[in-house]
Order: C-alpha cells, then sequence, then structure tokens
C-alpha cells in the first residue's frame, strides 16, 4: 500500500499464478465442501447469530452449499456464483445467478435490497474486492450485516498475490483494509472463530453504514 494513501493497493497484489479466464477454471461443478465440518459449524453459528431470520440474504460467489443454519428460515437467499450446476444444486437458493465479479465487479440489485450478505471461503479470489465491498454495501440496508468467513486453504493458483505473502492475522487485516478503502461500512469485527481442532476458521464482520445512501 501507498504510505501517501494506506487504502490504495498496487496492481501486483492483485496478480494470481494462473491469470487464465475463471470461467474455464470453474466449469466442471466441484460437489464438495473447502472446509472441514468443524470450520463448516463455525460459519453456521457466525451466520445463526448475525443474519436476521425471515431476511433476504446474498450469499456471494455460492456453491451448492451456503452453510445457513438448517433451522432458520429465510425470506429469500439469492446466490451469486460461477458455475451454474452447484448453484442450482443449492437447496437454500431461492434465485441464483453466474457472474464472474472478477470481469463485472457491479451488483445488478437494487440498493438496500438484502438484510445480510456472506462470502464463504472465497475472498482471496477477487481481483477487484474494493469494488465488490463498495458494491455490497449499496445493495446491503442499513445496519445489515456482511460476513465473510475464511480458512487457511485456497486454489493456490487462483488466490491474489497479496493472501498469499500473508499469514491468518495478515489475512485479517487485509480484509479490513479493503473494507476501509471501499467505504460504506462501519463496526469491523474481526474474528477467530476456529474450533479446537481441524481447519481453522477467521471471519470479518462488518455492517453497511447507517447514513442515508446517494
Amino acid at each position: 500500500m501507498s504510505p501517501e494513501n494506506p487504502h490504495s493497493f498496487p496492481p501486483e497484489a492483485f496478480r494470481r499464478q494462473d491469470e487464465t479466464p475463471d470461467a474455464h477454471f470453474y466449469q466442471a461443478p466441484r460437489f464438495v465442501t473447502h472446509i472441514d465440518a468443524g470450520a463448516v459449524a463455525a460459519v453456521t453459528q457466525l451466520y445463526r447469530e448475525y443474519f436476521p431470520a425471515g431476511g433476504a440474504l446474498l450469499d456471494l460467489m455460492s456453491s451448492w452449499v451456503s452453510h445457513l443454519p438448517a433451522d432458520v428460515p429465510y425470506r429469500r437467499v439469492v446466490g451469486l456464483g460461477m458455475n451454474a450446476a452447484e448453484l442450482r444444486a443449492n437447496p437454500r437458493l431461492t434465485a441464483h445467478l453466474v457472474q464472474d465479479l472478477n470481469q463485472q465487479p457491479a451488483l445488478p440489485f437494487a440498493d438496500d435490497e438484502f438484510d445480510g450478505a456472506a462470502i464463504c471461503v472465497s475472498v482471496d479470489y477477487l481481483t477487484q474486492p474494493v469494488a465488490v465491498l463498495r458494491e455490497l454495501a449499496r445493495v446491503l440496508r442499513p445496519g445489515a450485516p456482511l460476513v465473510i468467513t475464511f480458512s487457511n486453504r485456497c486454489f493456490p493458483s487462483k488466490a491474489i498475490a497479496a493472501w498469499q505473502a500473508l499469514d491468518d492475522r495478515g489475512h485479517l487485516a487485509l480484509v479490513r483494509q479493503f473494507l476501509l478503502a471501499a467505504g460504506g461500512w462501519e463496526g469491523i469485527e474481526l474474528l477467530d472463530r476456529s474450533p479446537r481442532t481441524g481447519d481453522p476458521l477467521f471471519a470479518v464482520v462488518a455492517r453497511a453504514e447507517e447514513i442515508i445512501k446517494n
């Protein structure tokens, strides 16, 4: 980051080992979970704590499973991801669409449309995270939570260089910097929800600012 502007990032921070189109990489569905059962349970518990029952949720960078609590009803759950077969197989989604956020970070939703949003073990693949987070602040109602979770696993060829250069604590700080650079967020929390054994689980939670949006 530039010392003059601590929220600016050098272009090389977002370079990846594999710069071929992401649509090729995600063309074949992967019906697997990318974290173990203990870490999945930690994600579900965070959703239970932060997402309002009966609300409208956006599952960004979604797949065939959303890890939402099975016993909590939601009015609407929209999944946006890279593989149509995975999204069709997700039983919690009421609607879904395929979109490559690295090519098109603008979200096709109205202002204040959602009561909560999630990015699960995928933020490390965003090459335009600030633009995506700025859009999320727009489509969430004021005060609505965004829950970003991650572990220590990734597809190394597709994770951005900045992510691969940092440890777990560095990842928490980096996501916080993305949110600050995007603007429109408040109450940022950095959480370690790692189970005693197995995969670690970290989260950054923020809320859309309680202001009148332009």
